[in-house]
């Protein structure tokens, strides 16, 4: 499995030439670095750990100073795992680029949701209000609990508490496009996570369709648009009369114009 650190940027939308919009993420992914390789014989399992964006020495562990001087890199203020089945195919130290991925594939992205706070029953989970008038107290609140038996508050149940800050996985996703001078990935559709925020983007589990579509080129566009404007403004210039010049009397066209005057 396949996959690389970002951070979400923001939202924008790419146009297909079958005149579709498609709702894009804007994932920024600078080279991620390898700091270290897992094998079932040492660690139990397989998987490499990488490492995005340089973390300042004074304010590096002596730990992580010494895992990072391993890989021969320096200290990363982001680490994560990712489960791969082969890790001999990876060399420790080395760079992890956005052409990993390819327009068409599909992914999995993973990332922490926005914290929103304490909030009710009627934010967190859509509950309905109670009676507005004649006395009632009961306006937001969660209502019974269910049955009175067990003396005590089921597991699940949904009551009011910590709304977001959880790490969350949308699958399947799609690539559309991906810029390796720009250091950019645009993935179709929302991700979670506010601004600014690292999200994980791997391989999807599910499936490995690629989905084959052709995007309008901005540039292309813009060069159509610049050379109508440019037709329907030329003016045509007005054709200048060329003058003859009066052609100078030699000795011998003076002699015969005398001739046929006698």
């Amino acid at each position: 499995m396949k996959g690389i650190l970002g951070r979400k940027v923001g939202m924008t939308e790419k146009f297909t030439k079958d005149g579709k919009v498609i709702p894009v993420t804007v994932v920024s992914v600078e080279p991620n670095v390898i700091t270290q390789i897992k094998t079932v014989d040492k660690d139990g399992y397989n998987a490499i750990q990488v490492g995005t964006i340089d973390k300042k020495k004074s304010r590096t562990t002596k730990a992580d100073l010494g895992h990072a001087k391993k890989a021969n890199v320096s200290p990363k203020r982001f680490l994560r795992e990712i489960k791969v089945s082969n890790p001999e195919n990876y060399v420790l130290g080395s760079e992890i680029k956005a052409d990993i991925f390819e327009a068409g594939e599909k992914v999995d992205v993973t990332g922490v949701s926005k914290g929103k706070g304490f909030a009710g029953v009627i934010k967190r989970h859509g509950y309905g209000r109670g009676p507005e008038t004649h006395g009632s107290r009961h306006h937001r609140k969660p209502g019974s609990l269910g049955s009175i038996r067990p003396a005590r508050v089921f597991k699940g149940t949904k009551l009011p508490g910590q709304m977001g800050a959880v790490t969350t996985t949308i699958q399947n996703l799609t690539i559309v496009e991906v810029d390796t001078k720009l250091n950019y990935i645009l993935v179709s559709g929302n991700i979670p996570g506010p601004k600014n925020s690292l999200v994980l983007i791997k391989e999807a589990v599910k499936t490995n369709k690629k989905e084959e579509f052709e995007l309008i080129s901005y540039e292309d566009v813009a060069l159509e648009v610049a050379e109508k404007v440019a037709e329907e403004t030329k003016v045509e210039e007005p054709k200048e009369e060329i003058k003859e010049e009066p052609k100078e009397e030699t000795t011998e066209t003076a002699n015969n114009t005398e001739e046929e005057s006698k």
